[in-house]
């Protein structure tokens, strides 16, 4: 192995030590298990659904699709899905919770090397990945791998909330379940490396005010309050998670 590739190599090594981990109580550190947390999980499903125009007859790959929550929703646009995630824990996971769709498949492999020939695809989406990733290199790999005019569409956690800063700056990593080398990033950040790639009609919007601890009873307002924030110009750029969609020219 080149010294070049040992880097990449030892990234991912401490990727799947992290993910053996925390797989049994993963979707408990990522935060979809509580009421809010499906309700959050339910809109980024809906964003993918939106913009990455998964219909019927649409073939669209999903990265890091961990324990396979995002593909079950997504699944019912239609739309053929192919997982593909490293951890061999949590895609046995997340083959187990996909088995009867028929429209999905799952295999493993890495992000930044995908396992599927150039303009294979109309679709790359995730959900909370590419901020475990080398943004640059798996951003070109998804290029790479959508046909002329496929789309993109990820939910990334957004590096100037306050509490995302706390967490990723701030807090122990191990106890928070943050793997070492997972890093949040700015909308400036992500706006700026897709254009270089040569995506086209970049969108990089902050969104989210809803927090996975919310009280049930209390999901319903502030998720109104949140959306209404979420509209305003100065406090938006503050909400906890980016949604993020281009397309290839």
């Amino acid at each position: 192995m080149t010294s070049s590739a040992t880097p990449h190599a030892d990234r991912l090594a401490r990727e799947m030590e992290h993910d053996l981990r925390i797989a049994s109580r993963a979707e408990a550190i990522w935060n979809w298990d509580s009421p809010a947390g499906r309700v959050r999980a339910d809109r980024r499903a809906a964003f993918f659904v939106e913009h990455a125009g998964l219909v019927p007859g649409r073939r669209a790959m999903e990265l890091g699709c961990g324990t396979g929550l995002f593909l079950e929703r997504a699944a019912r646009s239609g739309a053929d899905l192919v997982g593909v995630e490293l951890s061999e824990t949590l895609l046995a996971r997340a083959k187990a919770r996909c088995a009867t769709l028929p429209n999905v498949t799952l295999e493993r492999g890495d992000a930044h090397r995908l396992p599927h020939a150039d303009g294979s695809m109309d679709a790359v989406y995730g959900s909370s990945v590419l901020h475990h990733l080398d943004l640059a290199r798996s951003l070109r790999e998804a290029h790479r791998v959508l046909r002329a005019g496929g789309r993109i569409a990820f939910t990334e956690p957004n590096i100037l909330n306050p509490h995302i800063i706390f967490l990723f700056r701030l807090a122990p990593r191990e106890r928070l379940g943050l793997s070492p080398d997972e890093m949040a990033f700015s909308r400036h950040r992500a706006a700026r490396t897709l254009m270089e790639l040569g995506y086209v009609d970049v969108v990089v919007k902050p969104f989210d005010f809803l927090h996975p601890a919310t009280p049930t009873r209390w999901i319903g307002a502030v998720s109104r309050l949140g959306e209404r924030l979420e509209r305003i110009p100065g406090l938006s750029q503050i909400a906890g998670s980016l949604l993020i969609h281009a397309r290839k020219g």
